[in-house]
């Protein structure tokens, strides 16, 4: 099963979760570490970071920019639940942000706080408590028609509904959950 799409975003806790030589195709991967724990020392992800370099892999840190800064990340992930605005030029010059959304509300959050791509959530169904709502493919169209923002959809995207990413008015997708499960998935997908 192969679906073509310009980039993938995959979110990994930590650096030894994933196997970068599984990444064959270049300049399409974008791997973003949001960890829920403590951060990982600056100089592994520095060597994590090379190690994207050599395989043209983008590399984003997730809601730290001290650490996107020292370990020289290609850029900055800014979650839905931060409300912080970055300030300055040096985001614009050397750092590239992504932003991560769940309704319209955050949407336009995420637009004041200069993010030029935002993953919007929950383009399927998933299994996760107290999270009952998702959007479909039909909604998620409409949604990106209305903003000049690349949407990126997350959330519910498993092996068995691949095939309806074709349908998705979008260049990219996010993985998150599937990858934690199945993480030899990578091989099978791309």
């Amino acid at each position: 099963m192969f679906i073509s799409k310009n980039n993938y975003y995959l979110y990994i806790e930590n650096t030894q979760t994933l196997n970068l030589s599984l990444l064959k195709k270049r300049n399409k991967f974008i791997i973003i570490y949001r960890t829920s724990g403590k951060l990982e020392s600056i100089q592994h992800l520095r060597r994590f970071k090379r190690e994207c370099s050599k395989r043209a892999i983008k590399f984003y840190v997730a809601n730290d920019l001290v650490a996107a800064i020292k370990c020289k990340a290609d850029g900055l992930y800014i979650s839905s639940h931060n409300k912080k605005y970055y300030h300055g030029e040096f985001l614009n010059k050397t750092l590239k942000i992504i932003g991560s959304a769940h309704n319209l509300r955050e949407i336009h959050q995420k637009k004041v706080q200069r993010c030029k791509n935002i993953v919007f959530s929950r383009l399927f169904k998933t299994n996760y408590q107290n999270k009952l709502d998702y959007l479909g493919i039909v909604r998620f169209n409409l949604r990106k028609l209305s903003f000049n923002t690349e949407l990126i959809p997350l959330g519910g995207i498993r092996h068995k509904n691949l095939n309806s990413l074709k349908l998705v008015k979008s260049d990219s997708f996010a993985l998150l959950s599937e990858l934690k499960k199945k993480p030899a998935i990578i091989r099978r997908l791309f």
